[in-house]
């Protein structure tokens, strides 16, 4: 694909401005995630005491470190350790001087505490502050749907394309494997293998590919059917083009146009299904800041709705924008939208 044709699909998918500006909110979002420990930490991003530098976000310091007693890490949000380093040079806090799993110790009110101007949404009933969670949420959901969608799209649509384009006998019994594996209960399995594990990270990501890699099989294995008839393949076929060849280079790129339309969707059922296993409590663990366990708080907290309608917007707002991006992008192989 040339350059021109490029941009010409970039206008096509600009035309659509519910994509454009949704494509943009994604874009800063994932951006500000990224760097969430510049902008919401309980330590300094630059320290300087007795005209050395210090940098705490990157290494841990001693309390004695500066000044203290005892040779354990440095508590910033002591009186007596901040007065020290005050006396004897300045720091530099991050917006936000709360971690995703920072309790503040030093509230008058009682948690869940209400927004105030130390904490812009509130606190959850633990005493974490919820735009800290939020921003920590948010990109830990992001980095897992965009793994699990690229590496389930990668599985779906290699077996898509071998049950497409050989057929036969072949095709039908990954046919049938498939449709068993498909009828499996996959919540009994996550209560099963939660019970034996405690679910991390990588470990729920293995169990969601296991059941998620099917999503595209069905599509790519249409086109690849359809496709393979056509005679510029059987032209290659004659003239002893090899099977991978042809399946990577002839039939592989016409049949991605109807399967791209639905990596968006893909995306948002990733999160949606990291969300509610946290919520029901089969997720990740309480030491990994989590989306779904910001809508169970909500959900036990119904007397501090902050909670609530704080992950409400933010659930909505992302999950409306990646379908709104699929919209876009279904405009771009859109043949009647193409030769206006």
């Amino acid at each position: 694909m040339n350059k021109q044709k490029i941009m010409n699909k970039w206008k096509i998918f600009c035309k659509n401005k519910r994509a454009l500006w949704s494509f943009r909110l994604l874009l800063v979002t994932l951006f500000i995630s990224l760097f969430a420990e510049i902008l919401a930490n309980d330590r300094p991003l630059l320290l300087k005491y007795n005209d050395k530098f210090y940098f705490p976000m990157f290494k841990t310091y001693l309390d004695k470190d500066f000044g203290g007693d005892f040779p354990t890490p440095a508590d910033y949000s002591d009186p007596y350790l901040l007065k020290n380093i005050k006396d004897k040079g300045w720091l530099l806090m991050p917006i936000i001087p709360f971690s995703f799993n920072t309790v503040d110790m030093e509230m008058n009110v009682p948690t869940p505490a209400a927004p105030s101007k130390r904490h812009w949404l509130g606190t959850d009933d633990e005493g974490r502050d919820i735009v800290a969670r939020i921003i920590y949420g948010l990109r830990l959901s992001l980095i897992f749907a965009f793994l699990l969608t690229l590496i389930s799209s990668f599985i779906g649509i290699l077996t898509g394309a071998i049950q497409g384009y050989f057929g036969g006998k072949l095709d039908i019994l990954m046919q049938r494997f498939i449709e068993i594996w498909e009828s499996l209960p996959q919540l009994f399995i996550l209560i099963i293998v939660s019970s034996i594990f405690i679910p991390t990270f990588w470990t729920l990501l293995v169990i969601l590919l296991f059941f998620s890699w099917t999503s595209l099989t069905g599509m790519v294995r249409a086109e690849f059917m359809r496709i393979r008839n056509f005679e510029f393949v059987k032209a290659a076929q004659i003239l002893g083009v090899g099977n991978w060849r042809i399946i990577c280079r002839h039939i592989l790129p016409n049949a991605l146009i109807s399967s791209v339309t639905f990596i968006p969707f893909i995306l948002s059922e990733s999160i949606v299904a990291l969300t509610a296993l946290d919520f029901l409590g089969l997720g990740l663990s309480h030491e990994y800041p989590s989306l779904g366990d910001l809508v169970r708080q909500g959900k036990d907290n119904l007397q501090a709705p902050w909670i609530g309608i704080s992950i409400f917007i933010v659930l909505s707002i992302l999950l409306t924008s990646l379908i709104f991006i699929g919209e876009g992008v279904r405009d771009i192989f859109d043949t009647r939208k193409n030769n206006r």
